[in-house]
């Protein structure tokens, strides 16, 4: 996931990824749902009998989705929004 976020995190903090145990899927609601938004967003709308670069294609959903997509669960904000937010609050309270 680091490097996913990266071309719009990059210099601002230090991002690491988390890895969890395999569980079945209504344990793992998080990644489940990420999943599902995946397949509806990205997945569906990749035409794979064209010759694409799927690794392009997917580090453009990725920037997309971190610095620039709305997230319902951040009040409208995208990711890159909310952590500066939170960066900028940190660096006035110095």
């Amino acid at each position: 996931m680091a490097t996913s976020i990266e071309p719009c995190f990059t210099g601002i903090a230090r991002i690491t990824d988390v890895y969890i145990k395999p569980r079945p899927p209504h344990l793992n609601g998080k990644v489940e749902r990420s999943h599902k938004t995946d397949r509806r967003e990205f997945w569906q709308l990749i035409d794979c009998t064209d010759d694409i670069d799927i690794k392009a294609k997917l580090k453009e959903w990725e920037t997309y989705y971190n610095c620039h997509r709305p997230h319902g669960a951040l009040s409208g904000k995208a990711p890159l929004e909310v952590l500066r937010e939170k960066l900028l609050k940190t660096h006035e309270k110095v």
